[in-house]
């Protein structure tokens, strides 16, 4: 059949139409892809071909409040391999051996493995000389990347607060782990290009991706304080050689973490070498226990409160005991006190007055208060591992839990629930959060990125029944139970405890967790104390014979180093036996040497000097102390 050409030349034209227009469209897929899917279409073979070494970014440091470093980092390489650019795996394997002290067997498996990279066996955190030795060797596939480890300046101090951070610099226990967001940063990399063999392609550069370092965290903590807490705790634990120690220094006004530190510690770069039961445990803020008398400020609080008292008009006759739902309580002091004001109660610590006490509150409203200063629960302080302590139910508190409470006996509290309760206390009524970190600082810029405020929770007495309470503990150290923590020059006010432990629901022979909490200056608190020991050995297990001084060891030097004069308007101390009278040194100077030889002072005299006068004398007139203490005179002629 034949066709015409006008048919011809129709289907010519259709072809050519189709052949345009796939022709066309073609094209446009080529534009598309040239001009719009280049960028992502190189990109996505670039990541075909890329192989990256990560880069660990700078933890961030910990430093005290005055910026003193507590926890740093040091430069520690690490060795990574890319297994498919080894040309020869067992002659790299022996010369990585020789250098590292490693297995040669264990890194030819690693590297050897089908992987983009490895780090190799015993090549993590090396030293800079071994880094140096390694490069040197000039091996194919071997890279070496900037790594750091974690750095403990310091030591064993302030450890169960900073905690530690791991091999990977992660944060595993304390600050570090409660702050590990903050503080570990985020990776960077060196990025080289690689074909389907793993090769190298030298033709391509190599990206650099920086690590962003993670945020400096500057505590409320102030390494003098804390400095001076650890020196005492050492020479408690010498001296006494107790089954733990615990200790906390504290702001009142605001709930700022001082110093912290218990004992059993542990150095945080090496906590391996010791149980997890001591590194896992914070004791300040994870054990409870009976508090002993230190609790009776609760109850006195509450009992001022609602006005079931007054300190210098109510009497209380002690006989050594008192009779409560056929139970007989002691006083600690056998024969008991006789007859006292309240003011005495307090000053001597005893059991029955505090009873009586309780017993005026009732049990709403004494468990009212507790639960008030925060008993209970827990406090909220930034570090993990926190207690919350035990309470009776209030259905199940009968005549006997009732007294036993009011005197500290019966409940479980743990040692920052006390320090934050007395604070409340004395600071004016305020209860407020105890917290450790105080900023998050950019370490580039210097620049505060997080700043961490006071918390106050609720106010829980009233200005007026905290000036009493002031007033009454700073009796019982200048003239009851508390003497052995007497400043000269700094009012001071405190209170012991004395609690016995239990074990499987009855109490030990002669084994006792004593303490002393103790605030100045009395009037207007700056520093509150609390020092709790565990068992102590070979002495009289009381608060006030091995607390007590602990104490005002640690506030002493505390607070010359935080700048907080000392002054002459405090409580005259009533000096029982062995104590050694003090006395106010006068001013010697320009009286003659007959002028001196007719007074009398109970000061042994060091002269120097052939004049006749004294132009000086050290200490200066008006500094106390103790009676037999040596003064230094200096003469000369005028």
């Amino acid at each position: 059949m034949r066709v015409s050409n006008v048919t011809v030349r129709k289907r010519l034209m259709i072809a050519l139409v189709v052949g345009i227009l796939v022709f066309f469209i073609i094209d446009l897929r080529l534009g598309y892809v040239q001009f719009f899917l280049s960028t992502t279409l190189t990109d996505g073979a670039k990541e075909l071909w890329s192989r990256n070494i990560p880069f660990e970014p700078e933890r961030g440091e910990i430093v005290d409040r005055n910026g003193v470093p507590l926890a740093t980092n040091v430069s520690a390489p690490t060795i990574y391999v890319v297994p498919r650019q080894v040309k020869d795996s067992k002659v790299t394997a022996e010369k990585l051996a020789s250098v590292l002290n490693a297995s040669k067997e264990k890194i030819q498996a690693d590297i050897t493995k089908s992987e983009m990279y490895v780090r190799i066996s015993g090549g993590r955190k090396i030293s800079h000389e071994k880094a140096k030795e390694i490069r040197a060797l000039n091996l194919e596939g071997v890279y070496i990347g900037e790594d750091s480890k974690r750095h403990y300046p310091f030591g064993d101090y302030l450890s169960h607060v900073l905690g530690f951070a791991g091999i990977d610099n992660q944060g595993l226990m304390g600050l570090e782990l409660y702050y590990d967001k903050e503080l570990k940063g985020k990776k960077g990399s060196v990025q080289f290009y690689a074909n389907a063999k793993g090769e190298r392609m030298n033709d391509m550069a190599d990206d650099y991706q920086p690590p962003v370092d993670g945020l400096d965290l500057r505590l409320t903590i102030d390494s003098k304080v804390q400095t001076i807490m650890e020196r005492e705790l050492d020479i408690a634990e010498a001296t006494y050689n107790p089954d733990g120690i615990i200790a906390i220094a504290m702001n009142p006004n605001n709930g700022e973490i001082l110093g912290m530190a218990s004992r059993p510690g542990f150095d945080p770069a090496n906590f391996r070498n010791v149980s997890s039961d001591i590194f896992n445990r914070n004791l300040p803020i994870w054990s409870t226990y009976e508090p002993g008398s230190t609790f009776k400020i609760i109850t006195l609080a509450a009992a001022l409160e609602e006005g079931k008292v007054d300190l210098d008009k109510d009497h209380f006759h002690d006989p050594g005991y008192v009779k409560v739902g056929g139970a007989r309580l002691r006083c600690w002091k056998k024969g008991g006190h006789g007859s006292q004001s309240f003011l005495e109660v307090v000053q001597n610590s005893c059991n029955p007055g505090f009873v009586e006490l309780g017993e005026r509150l009732g049990k709403e409203k004494l468990f009212k208060y507790i639960k008030d200063f925060g008993f209970g629960e827990k406090t909220g302080i930034d570090l993990q591992g926190e207690g919350t302590g035990i309470l009776f139910n209030l259905d199940r508190v009968g005549p006997v839990e009732q007294a036993t409470t009011a005197f500290g006996q019966g409940v479980s509290v743990t040692p920052i629930q006390q320090v934050a309760a007395v604070s409340a206390a004395i600071n004016g009524g305020t209860l407020y959060t105890p917290y450790v970190a105080k900023e998050l600082v950019d370490p580039k810029t210097g620049e505060i990125v997080l700043r961490k405020t006071p918390n106050a929770k609720r106010t829980v007495i009233s200005k007026d029944t905290s000036d009493k309470i002031r007033y009454a503990l700073e009796s019982v150290v200048a003239q009851g139970t508390g003497g052995n923590a007497f400043i000269e020059g700094y009012r001071v006010g405190g209170k012991t405890g004395t609690a016995q432990k239990a074990k499987d629901g009855k109490y030990l022979e002669n084994n006792h967790i004593v303490s002393f909490i103790g605030f100045a200056p009395a009037d207007d608190p700056e520093l509150v104390v609390y020092v709790a020991v565990d068992n102590p050995k070979g002495t009289m297990q009381f608060g006030g014979v091995v607390a007590a001084p602990i104490v005002g060891n640690i506030m002493k030097d505390s607070l010359r180093a935080m700048g907080v004069e000392p002054r002459k308007d405090q409580i005259e101390k009533k000096y029982k036996w062995p104590d050694v009278p003090m006395i106010e040194v006068p001013d010697l100077v320009g009286i003659t040497k007959q002028e001196l030889g007719e007074l009398f002072i109970n000061l042994k005299i060091d002269a120097s000097g052939s004049g006749n006068k004294v132009v000086k004398q050290t200490p200066e007139a008006g500094i106390k102390l103790k009676e037999g203490s040596t003064i230094r005179l200096y003469f000369d002629e005028e």
